[in-house]
């Protein structure tokens, strides 16, 4: 909301220290987003007219006019603006004056013809975008007044962020009552006096639709000359408001929202058939907007019909088929209350955003209407002519809002603000905001004003009587209880921590439901039985998750109905077991993984992961655990995973979780597109991180070998590397398998395995000696225990 301090000041005694003012403001809840000046500085400016006017002798677009600045002394001054007249009355910029820009005017020869000063455009004193000719003035406007002090220009422009309970300040009137509060000043509205019937012309209104709206007003103005000019000052007002003046009638309606706060619409009365009537579109309507953007409307938006068409949509913006144009002498003046649940979310159904849908959304006094529609025949009969009929205001009695009376205790105002506000104070401060109290015991009553459908609960006055006693004066108040910083262990890993190697290795974070399908739950988890739920949110929500696999089973599927083919998705919660007596809550993080193994590329061959690539992101996860932790992937069977591919994972001998593809049986229930494959970890494994030490380099060289084998196709690379770090000792320092080959040279069911061994020792050089009988009776072991030989 854009606020002219010069307008606000008409109704209410301002600081005249704007920044203050904001300052003031802003501490009250009404958050100042920006002040600005309301025009760019410049100076030397002064109303000027063109008394003469003539073409330039030697330029064909250009005019030599002579201009009276009110000095006694007519200028001459080449001008290019295509509506230089004689007789126009425009801004004159004069020898020596500097405008938005730096730009300094001096006298110039133009084409041979000198010219002392300079015609401006909106746009050349920064009022406005508009650059298509010099800015015209009134008739009435004085030649040469300064420009700046006729049309008020040394004011600012207060930009309001408001939060949207706050729909009464979303007004000059709003504002003005807030700042007459903050600082005990009355508020003086305009005179808004009742402007009698000139005629008996009338329009039915029928409300259809009473619940949603229950009071409607609206008014007939006959003779109205809708090509009258729009006053500058009324122009001015809604520029620093931030709305563009669009004509005499459409400026009066905008110009009554921003003073009052009530949103009005026009209609051209001729383009009418028959009466109003406010009701719920039918399914399949369609109503093309004042934008020029046809809609079809859904069977649960509130519009304004005639008896034939929808003509407007309510609330939001009016019809282009009844919009007043230049040509309009006959006009339909609306003022309506809305209630907000009917219009809340209505302009962003059809994708749009206007001033009225923003305050009807949030609340519009329903007191003001008649005030509104008062006000906006005055100021059109002023300005456009015309002869108004009577009011028709139509209500419905049970369904305007009713203000509520709320308890408010006194003495738990202090006790909650940990203030000791004087009973005196908070009579006063509630009275200024239009809500005084009936003061009976310890306990009072309060009615929330019309304005007001933020105020509902006792804690809403307490707040109203803070801001107004100002948050920066409640007492600071040291916490009851100190507060302990608790100590990190470094052994555990934060889930924050496990979420970042997640992300890094291509995965999205997923949040699924406690609550899973009691089928789907027992497709992956058929060995635990479930916790039902007493009341389910629905039927596919009906038990306990035993495992965090069903939401993330869910969320693929979702996915891929969507046509992303690769999908990475991993989760962090609890998973529940047992009975409700003795209910397991263990904290896990699971993953899920399908589709290629990276995004289509052209130097790379699509492939589709697998188990390997899957593991290899689970093995980065576990690597926080820490080092030299005995890892282990050991075949095994799950009733949920592919019997070939599906391993339990052990850490120091202990059961951490599962890795594996999801049975065909489980793709195929489950309509998946392609195999998929599943982690889940206890976090468990994450707060047993051995802390970091100290261990010393190695001053001498490191010795490496190579070493392939074939043993049977059976036979694991796990049974491999720990046969082989038995029989080395400590001298072995890594051990990597780098090659695995089946095919020509080796015999059928088996397969060979190439290996690197780094060997170094801590004290000494290792001999040639030394290290061929460690490579033998590394040789020797494997042959032993797996039946290994080496490959020649």
């Amino acid at each position: 909301m854009r606020i002219s301090k010069h307008w606000l000041s008409e109704w209410v005694a301002v600081p005249a220290d704007t920044a203050a003012l904001a300052e003031q403001l802003t501490m009250a809840g009404l958050e100042v987003d920006s002040v600005e000046p309301a025009a760019p500085l410049f100076n030397s400016v002064v109303v000027g007219e063109i008394v003469a006017c003539e073409p330039h002798p030697d330029a064909e677009r250009l005019k030599v006019c002579q201009v009276d600045d009110g000095t006694g002394e007519l200028k001459d001054v080449v001008c290019g603006a295509p509506n230089a007249a004689m007789g126009l009355k425009a801004p004159f910029a004069q020898v020596g004056a500097r405008l938005p820009g730096d730009l300094k005017i001096k006298a110039a020869k133009l084409r041979g013809v000198k010219s002392h000063g300079m015609l401006c455009a909106a746009r050349e004193l920064g009022l406005s975008e508009d650059s298509e000719g010099l800015m015209p003035l009134p008739a009435d406007a004085p030649v040469g007044e300064a420009f700046r002090d006729w049309l008020n220009l040394d004011d600012d422009v207060i930009e309001i962020e408001l939060t949207p309970n706050r729909s009464d300040c979303l007004s000059v009137s709003g504002v003005a009552r807030e700042v007459g509060v903050l600082n005990g000043e009355k508020v003086s509205s305009p005179a808004l006096p009742t402007v009698p019937a000139a005629s008996d012309r009338a329009l039915p209104i029928d409300l259809v639709a009473e619940a949603d709206c229950p009071r409607y007003c609206g008014r007939v103005i006959e003779g109205v000359d809708a090509a009258a000019p729009t006053p500058m000052w009324l122009q001015e007002r809604l520029r620093r408001a931030g709305v563009r003046p669009l004509g005499i009638v459409v400026d009066v309606t905008n110009y009554v929202m921003l003073e009052l706060g009530q949103p009005m619409h026009a209609f051209d009365l001729e383009r009418l058939s028959g009466g109003i009537r406010v009701r719920r579109a039918e399914a399949g309507e369609t109503l093309t907007l004042l934008s020029g953007e046809p809609i079809t409307l859904s069977a649960d938006t509130l519009v304004i019909a005639d008896e034939i068409q929808p003509v407007a949509l309510a609330g939001v913006m009016g019809g282009d088929a009844t919009a007043v144009s230049e040509t309009t002498t006959q006009v339909f003046l609306e003022s309506a209350f809305f209630a907000p649940a009917a219009l809340s979310g209505r302009a962003r159904q059809y994708g749009l955003h206007t001033d009225a849908s923003h305050r009807f959304e949030r609340g519009v006094d329903p007191m003001l209407c008649l005030q509104a529609i008062e006000r906006a025949t005055a100021l059109l009969l002023e300005l456009a002519g015309g002869q108004p009929g009577p009011v028709t205001d139509v209500q419905a009695d049970q369904a305007m809002p009713q203000p509520g009376v709320v308890a408010l205790r006194p003495a738990r105002v202090n006790a909650l603000l940990g203030t000791n506000i004087e009973e005196a104070e908070m009579r006063d401060t509630l009275t200024r905001l239009g809500m005084p109290p009936q003061t009976n015991g310890d306990t009072w009553q309060v009615q929330a004003p019309s304005w007001r459908f933020d105020i509902a609960r006792e804690v809403d006055l307490i707040e109203e009587i803070a801001r107004v006693h100002g948050y920066n004066a409640l007492p600071p108040r040291r916490a009851a209880a100190p507060a302990d910083i608790p100590a990190e262990s470094e052994a555990q890993v934060s889930i924050a921590r496990q979420r970042m190697v997640m992300v890094d290795r291509g995965y999205q974070e997923a949040i699924t439901y406690s609550f899973v399908d009691e089928a789907l739950q027992a497709s992956l988890d058929p060995d635990e039985t479930p916790l039902a739920l007493a009341n389910p949110l629905s039927s596919d929500l009906g038990v306990m998750r035993t495992s965090l696999w069903p939401g993330l089973v869910r969320a693929l599927v979702h996915n891929q109905n969507r046509q992303m083919a690769r999908v990475r998705l991993f989760e962090t919660g609890l998973r529940f077991r047992g009975s409700l007596d003795s209910l397991d809550q263990t904290p896990v993080l699971a993953a899920i993984a399908a589709g290629p193994v990276h995004e289509a590329d052209w130097s790379a061959r699509e492939r589709p992961v697998d188990f390997f690539d899957f593991k290899a992101d689970v093995e980065a996860l576990l690597d926080l655990a820490g080092p030299n932790r005995k890892l282990r992937f050991i075949a095994a069977e799950h009733p949920a995973l592919h019997p070939g591919q599906c391993a339990r994972i052990e850490m120091d001998d202990e059961a951490i979780g599962w890795i594996g593809a999801l049975h065909p049986r489980v793709t195929t229930a489950h309509d998946l597109s392609g195999p998929a494959f599943v982690t889940e970890i206890q976090q468990s494994v994450f707060t047993k991180r051995p802390v970091p030490a100290f261990e010393s380099i190695s001053r001498y060289p490191a010795i490496r070998r190579d070493l392939a084998i074939v043993v049977k196709e059976s036979v694991s690379a796990q049974s491999v590397e720990d046969c082989i770090r038995s029989a080395a000792g400590e001298a072995l320092r890594s051990l990597d398998i780098f090659d695995v080959y089946q095919g020509k040279g080796v015999s059928d069911g088996f397969k060979s395995l190439a290996m690197g061994l780094i060997l170094q020792d801590y004290s000494r050089t290792l001999t040639d000696e030394e290290v061929e009988a460690t490579q033998q009776r590394i040789v020797a072991q494997l042959k032993t225990t797996l039946g290994a030989e080496l490959r020649e």
